[in-house]
């Protein structure tokens, strides 16, 4: 059994494969009308959502499978205490597969410990969002007909995105790419992501705050809105949250071919006249996420033409593990549930790092 909690779970063979049939149910959505019939997808939202949740929904009764979950916290067992393990464990009785998303980071992992049934990372705190990861190489994908020898600009709040974060680690591992991060310095991308991603794959990158200049040799722009739920400082959301506004002079500066994406939702970030750019791609992308999670979903049920997903041996990971002190990131899963013990594991360069939430070692 498999799981999605990070871009990387997947091999690019996989990812490519997974990508592939987001293409064809695109093409023809109605040839996959029944695949998934008799499934159940569960949907644990602790916090609100709208694109995501609808879209996995919509995606499994595309399948011929159904629904069944809870929108938010506070009408779920976490009300009274429920940990996420205990929460999974019951689910998987009813459901052959779930999409989580939690404010708290780690948690979807967390759950993938304790599940009998795929568990599908739907986005945990400011950590990783990798559905709309795949959401995004999709849209490019079908928008330039490739996923390497691409100039992708990202814009806004790449501090806190756990879109951007996701989708620079998936596009890492393609040949060609370079990257342009735009964005205030309170909001630069952090250093860590620079440090163990972009460095080792040996990818130029630019950090700049001007977005008017950067704009001339972009293939990909990616917008992202300034996240007011994830300012512990009211004042200082204030003062950055326009930072950034993306309308028809801008767009003007652009090649002809560059593809706009936005995970939505969008505040001021991009005008509404954009909307009408044959450029702009971020409803076809809503769309495409659709696509994406079916393909998903298809896939971690084993029901995708490729076959089922080769196992993986967690034994040889797990055995690095170590117990270690309470984790420094108050947003980490292990901060909020009682008795949950941090464990730490050597990255690629040998940085301990919270198995749940990647932050080093204190």
């Amino acid at each position: 059994m498999r799981h999605l909690i990070d871009p990387l779970d997947f091999t690019v063979k996989e990812l490519n494969d997974l990508l592939q049939l987001g293409e064809a149910i695109r093409r023809a959505p109605q040839d996959y009308s029944e695949v998934c019939k008799g499934k159940k997808l569960a949907t644990l939202f602790y916090e609100p959502s709208t694109r995501t949740r609808l879209s996995f929904e919509a995606a499994m009764l595309n399948l011929g499978g159904s629904v069944l979950g809870f929108p938010s916290a506070n009408v779920s067992s976490v009300s009274k205490g429920e940990t996420v393990a205990d929460t999974i464990r019951i689910v998987s009785c009813y459901a052959d597969i779930a999409a989580m998303r939690h404010p708290l980071e780690g948690a979807p992992m967390r759950a993938s410990r304790y599940s009998r049934i795929p568990v599908i990372n739907a986005g945990d705190g400011g950590h990783q969002h990798p559905t709309q990861t795949l959401t995004d190489l999709l849209t490019i994908m079908t928008r330039h007909g490739r996923l390497d020898h691409l100039k992708v600009g990202f814009c806004g709040d790449l501090k806190y995105g756990r879109t951007v974060h996701s989708l620079v680690n998936a596009l890492a591992r393609y040949e060609g790419i370079e990257f342009v991060f735009i964005s205030p310095d309170e909001l630069k991308v952090p250093s860590h992501l620079i440090k163990n991603t972009v460095v080792p794959a040996g990818i130029p990158y630019t950090e700049t705050a001007d977005l008017e200049g950067s704009m001339g040799d972009l293939d990909v722009l990616y917008m992202t809105r300034i996240q007011r739920e994830r300012f512990t400082d009211i004042e200082e959301y204030e003062r950055l949250k326009n930072s950034y506004v993306l309308d028809t002079a801008k767009m003007a500066l652009g090649k002809k071919d560059m593809a706009v994406l936005h995970p939505l939702p969008r505040v001021n970030e991009i005008t509404i006249d954009v909307d009408d750019d044959p450029r702009a791609a971020y409803f076809e992308q809503a769309q495409n996420g659709v696509y994406v999670r079916m393909a998903l979903i298809m896939t971690l049920l084993g029901l995708a033409p490729t076959g089922p997903l080769a196992e993986r041996d967690l034994a040889e990971a797990r055995s690095r593990e170590i117990k270690g002190a309470p984790c420094k990131n108050h947003s980490c899963i292990t901060v909020s549930e009682e008795g949950l013990v941090p464990l730490y594991a050597p990255d690629t360069h040998g940085v301990m790092r919270c198995v749940y939430c990647e932050h080093k070692m204190p």
